[in-house]
């Protein structure tokens, strides 16, 4: 099989969010270093600036206004090998436990607005904070403000969670996103404010998603309805139609001959399942439940 197709079929599977986040950065990384060499070896390297300029996002807000698509674009975008590598890494581990618990289209959700909420945080600070006025310009590129929303929002969801670390031993999740904040808030003061600031926007919003969402109020629905509009639209397989109105009667079962019962909310776990949960939580502890028990515990935290 073509590495083309192989590629296809990834994109093709409804249930392969994180390989497909995965793929596009690195799909765009590669795609820009082939075009970086095609114009150096043609003798035509200043066009590749411009080619950037469709990509990155600038903090000077004519310039994103007339480039309005890098609100997004940006954190698909890197420069450096080890720039998307580190970025990649931590949006796998931690991405598989998002979506783990949270499911395929809430991780993209998460992706999405941390990305955006990166990019509001970025061109406000660059274009209100008169620290950083003199630098309006700076371009800003890469995945850390999506990856970071995706790792506080996991810390948020399951504080306790514990990831070995290398040469570190066991570590919970909770740490690790404090040291990601704690990091960016330092390098507010070096040579990347606008970056490191953006990685703070993104932390916001993965602890707000959470919090909402354990409300019962999903903030990535705006996300998900844009998704599956241009899924319809870019799906051949032709709507159902219905060509008869009649109905068979449905057969009378002890059940329903017994009088009216209220219906279970739809994926809503029964309640004496929650309290054979609980128990075993008072008894072993959070840790000691399998990867069901711990996802119909979330799902009856929604309601």
């Amino acid at each position: 099989m073509s590495i083309v197709q192989d590629i296809r079929t990834a994109f093709s599977r409804r249930d392969n969010a994180l390989m497909q986040l995965i793929m596009l950065n690195v799909l765009v990384f590669a795609g820009l270093i082939v075009l970086r060499a095609v114009l150096t070896i043609s003798s035509a390297s200043g066009y590749y600036p411009t080619v950037m300029r469709q990509f990155e996002l600038s903090s000077a807000l004519p310039m994103m206004l007339r480039h309005p698509w890098t609100l997004l674009t940006y954190a698909f975008t890197h420069e450096g090998f080890f720039h998307i590598l580190f970025n990649m890494l931590n949006l796998y581990w931690f991405g598989q436990l998002v979506r783990e618990y949270l499911g395929d289209r809430r991780l993209v959700s998460l992706y999405v607005l941390g990305a955006l909420a990166g990019a509001a945080i970025f061109l406000l600070s660059y274009n209100l904070v008169p620290a950083f006025q003199p630098a309006v310009g700076t371009p800003m590129v890469g995945a850390s403000a999506a990856v970071t929303a995706i790792i506080v929002a996991g810390a948020t969801l399951l504080p306790d969670y514990t990831f070995m670390l290398i040469l570190i031993g066991p570590v919970k999740i909770k740490w690790i996103a404090a040291v990601v904040v704690l990091i960016s808030l330092a390098g507010v003061n070096g040579g990347n404010p606008g970056g490191e600031i953006a990685h703070l926007g993104g932390a916001l919003l993965g602890f707000v998603f959470i919090k909402q969402l354990q409300a019962g109020r999903d903030l990535g629905r705006p996300v998900q309805a844009v998704g599956n509009f241009f899924s319809r639209l870019t799906s051949s397989q032709p709507a159902m139609r219905v060509s008869s109105t009649s109905r068979r009667p449905e057969p009378v079962t002890a059940a329903s001959a017994s009088g009216p019962r209220k219906p279970a909310a739809p994926g809503q776990p029964l309640q004496d399942e929650i309290d054979t949960i609980l128990d075993k939580i008072s008894r072993s502890g959070y840790e000691s439940l399998s990867k069901e028990e711990k996802q119909k515990l979330f799902r009856a935290s929604q309601h």
